[in-house]
């Protein structure tokens, strides 16, 4: 092949290479626009106190120790007393004409061999009828709770006067083996109520007795 044709050829394929890559060449882009320094503001920081280190004091047993709170107490004030503190006044004796309240109860009570019955007429023993007084409401006693919780038993006898209208007027304790038990026995027989007893056809007083036992266990 003859020389300069293949010169020719060399030289036409790099002017097309050259054309080629001038075309596909892509604009290069523009430069970025330059930044804008930040501004940065100072501030002046506020002078620090100076740290005081605190002193500890070491506590020895020679160191005296002060009490900044007292506690409190209380003032012991004596109080005078007077002599008439302890007397019970008496009560004064009711006035003339008083009547008592039909409902209230009475509770007589007088020592034994004291005239019980005294003053009473038309009065006879329970023995001495012709019809003895029939009981148509009879309250038990009251256990005394001390007693009861103690388990202590007892026994009271009562003798009271049923008058005409079948009404308890007086009782009388003839013995009894715990005081304990006498006054709880004679609250519940002056609230019992009879039939009133008869004597030649008629309606009198009568003296009567009750035996009254006391028992925990029921």
């Amino acid at each position: 092949m003859n020389r300069d044709l293949i010169i020719g050829i060399i030289v036409s394929l790099a002017m097309h290479g050259i054309i080629l890559g001038a075309f596909n060449r892509k604009a290069a882009p523009p430069p970025p626009p330059p930044k804008e320094e930040e501004s940065l503001v100072q501030f002046e920081m506020p002078p620090l106190d100076e740290e005081v280190e605190e002193k500890v004091e070491e506590l020895t047993e020679d160191t005296p120790v002060e009490n900044i709170m007292a506690p409190p107490s209380l003032v012991d004030m004596p109080s005078i007393v007077p002599v008439d503190a302890f007397t019970q006044p008496i009560a004064p004796p009711p006035p003339p004409g008083f009547q008592a309240n039909k409902g209230a109860i009475n509770i007589p009570v007088t020592k034994p061999g004291a005239g019980f019955g005294k003053g009473i007429s038309n009065l006879f023993n329970i023995g001495d009828l012709d019809q003895q007084p029939v009981a148509r409401v009879r309250q038990a006693p009251t256990y005394p709770y001390d007693m009861r919780r103690a388990g202590i038993n007892g026994t009271v006898v009562i003798e009271f006067i049923i008058n005409t209208e079948g009404d308890v007027i007086q009782t009388n304790v003839v013995r009894s083996s715990h005081r304990e038990f006498e006054m709880p026995a004679i609250q519940a027989v002056t609230k019992w109520k009879f039939k009133p007893g008869r004597k030649g056809g008629r309606v009198v007083n009568v003296r009567a007795s009750q035996l009254l036992e006391f028992n925990a266990t029921e």
